[in-house]
């Protein structure tokens, strides 16, 4: 399975637009070659060099529908979205997508994308340890996006 965006590469530099300097959407996700035995996906975007225990989750979506393999970008902040799925609370208790806005540094953005034998069945607006929780025996297979950004504006 292979994850990507038209917005940037992987290990790439991830655009301000996406960011709390820009204009804080989300970006265009798409997938493809999933197993077919796939039943849902969830998807994660999570900053691991946040200074807090676990990182920081930006943007958790699950229970995809197995038939959606793209992800358009500026997606709203409503729990259920009928073409992507259930959207949970990202780490700065807010639902949906928040972008990158790291307070010093140059840190990580992992996209994460699992193809899942069932659907997690969480409601909306969960957080990122119960979805990791969810997840535990679901996984079919995994994909991952990784991008970098360091603010351009200090203070």
């Amino acid at each position: 399975m292979r994850l990507r965006s038209p917005a940037f590469r992987h290990q790439g530099e991830f655009p301000t637009r996406f960011t709390c300097e820009g204009e804080n959407i989300s970006p265009e996700l798409s997938w493809e070659e999933a197993p077919k035995e796939t039943r849902s996906f969830v998807l994660i975007v999570h900053d691991p060099d946040a200074m807090r225990r676990n990182g920081f989750t930006h943007w958790l979506l699950y229970d995809i529908p197995s038939t959606i393999n793209r992800i358009r970008e500026n997606v709203p902040k409503a729990a259920q979205l009928a073409d992507a799925g259930v959207q949970g609370q990202n780490d700065s208790g807010e639902l949906g997508y928040v972008g990158p806005c790291p307070p010093s540094g140059r840190h990580r953005y992992f996209a994460r994308l699992y193809a899942l034998s069932e659907k997690l069945g969480l409601p909306a607006g969960a957080t990122s340890a119960e979805v990791q929780t969810a997840l535990d025996g679901k996984v079919i297979e995994q994909a991952e996006l990784m991008a970098t950004y360091q603010k351009v504006k200090t203070g």
